[in-house]
């Protein structure tokens, strides 16, 4: 079912009819938003849901007349994942596995199709934005959070593995805030999500109904117009608001203990922080992230690590057909993991550490996660379905997709201009605040850009003292 509206750009309301259609489908002057609608399951996707965005994302990357698209979720979600009890369901009987892998493979087409699109697409994460969610969103050019939103890859909770293109899109992050979240799937919240990368611009959520009419009334749609006019929504950082969770020392500290290529090494490196740190409080994020390892399944630690770095050199289409093979291992059980987690935690909802077997990470072995997960199942073998795009849709993604050109600048960005790499980078070296104008001019005076840049610089640079001029200019530490 598909239903088309002439209504206003305002905030989507919550449905209270059960004959509602679970994806409203808008169209306001030359903006079209799908609205996720599903609010009692906090509209976590499932098959009929999937069959009815990709035919729509479909034709509007073919259209002519509509430029933006615009994707939002009715309720207190965005969207909280996939519908994954029903497809362990499936996946249960061989029978009706087909199915089960068939959810996966439609779920990760629809979020290349919308990676692909060469039009504007703006994804709205006010609210829950985890797992499934993330994928409708994360190659988005624009990507919105509020302090609504609340982000998380959990798959490590339910003995699966990051996919929807996380083991792409987590790897680029600076650092490995990404390795973090894939491996523990602990949430972050509000601002955070922008500062770390994940979105593209932080606005209050009451700002999102004015937003969506100035968008609708816009006479021209390019990247540049849509991304001021986002940006004019945007909130500075309020007195009192805390500074973003992952900065200063902690970050040095997250980034070299998940740098590891082991789950083993990254735990014994948590262990000697948490035993030994000078920072309480690092301590006891270290204590925090030790107990949330300790409470996933030990499988899905080392697939999901492995699937990580390979993700770091794969493109896009890659890494969601290596995700894809994934999933149609977990599907035919080559793990009882997805089961028992997506039982415990999801079904009968217990509290207690879930029953998984191999129970421990010394007790998995490497080489049986390389064959089962990496090896035994690709479409060149004849054992998982190969994802099938329009032929008309690029299978590279190489230009025409940078999702990070709108947000915060990268540390890699950030590097190049100290180094003088950048294509903005003069003959002369920087001083400190001189590189937070370039990058306040490049970013047009975006929001949080000075303090991204300064955090930066005070983890990854040194200054070095030039006596002709009496500046203090600085040096990438290491080079």
């Amino acid at each position: 079912m598909m239903v088309s509206s002439q209504a206003g750009a305002s905030a989507p309301k919550p449905q209270a009819n059960g004959d509602e259609p679970p994806v409203v489908f808008e169209t306001v002057g030359q903006l079209r938003k799908y609205v996720l609608n599903r609010p009692q399951k906090l509209n976590a996707l499932d098959t009929p849901m999937l069959k009815l965005l990709r035919p729509y994302v479909e034709d509007w990357s073919r259209s002519q007349l509509s430029k933006i698209l615009v994707g939002q979720g009715v309720g207190r979600a965005f969207c909280a994942g996939g519908d994954v009890a029903g497809v362990v369901e499936l996946a249960a009987d061989e029978k009706t596995r087909p199915e089960a892998i068939d959810f996966f493979k439609r779920e990760f087409e629809l979020d290349y199709l919308l990676a692909a699109v060469a039009q504007v697409y703006v994804a709205v994460m006010d609210g829950i934005t985890m797992g499934g969610g993330v994928g409708l969103a994360a190659n988005a050019p624009f990507r919105i959070a509020t302090e609504n939103t609340l982000f998380a890859m959990p798959e490590t909770k339910i003995g699966y593995s990051p996919d929807v293109g996380a083991t792409f899109f987590l790897s680029r992050l600076d650092g490995e805030i990404g390795t973090y979240l894939g491996l523990t799937g602990e949430s972050i919240k509000g601002r955070d999500v922008y500062e770390l990368g994940l979105a593209t611009h932080f606005i209050p959520s009451r700002r999102i109904p004015a937003l969506l009419e100035r968008l609708a009334s816009l006479d021209r749609a390019s990247y540049e117009v849509v991304d001021s006019t986002i940006e004019e929504c945007s909130q500075e950082r309020e007195p009192g608001e805390p500074p973003c969770t992952f900065i200063s020392k902690l970050r040095t500290v997250l980034d070299s203990v998940f740098s590891h290529n082991s789950v083993e090494e990254i735990i014994a490196d948590l262990k000697q922080v948490h035993e030994s740190h000078e920072d309480a409080s690092i301590r006891k994020w270290a204590e925090e992230s030790l107990a949330a390892l300790d409470l996933r399944s030990p499988t899905s630690l080392k697939v999901a690590l492995l699937a990580l770095r390979k993700g770091r050199t794969a493109t896009l289409h890659g890494a969601l057909q290596n995700e894809l093979n994934i999933a149609t291992a977990y599907c035919s059980g080559a793990s009882p993991d997805f089961k028992t987690g997506v039982t415990s935690v999801l079904v009968t909802k217990t509290k207690e550490r879930p029953a998984w077997s191999p129970s421990t990470v010394a007790e998995v072995r490497d080489s049986d996660i390389a064959a089962k997960f990496f090896g035994q199942y690709s479409p060149q073998n004849g054992t998982a379905p190969s994802l099938e795009l329009p032929k008309d849709v690029d299978v590279e993604l190489g230009k025409t997709n940078e999702p990070m050109r709108f947000a915060l600048p990268t540390e890699q960005e950030i590097h190049q201009m100290v180094a003088g790499s950048h294509r903005s980078s003069g003959s002369t070296g920087l001083t400190k605040e001189e590189l937070v104008q370039k990058f306040v001019s490049l970013r047009k005076g975006k929001t949080g850009v000075r303090e991204k840049v300064v955090d930066v610089v005070e983890r990854k640079c040194v200054e070095e003292l030039d006596k002709a001029s009496g500046k203090k200019y600085l040096k990438w530490k290491g080079h």
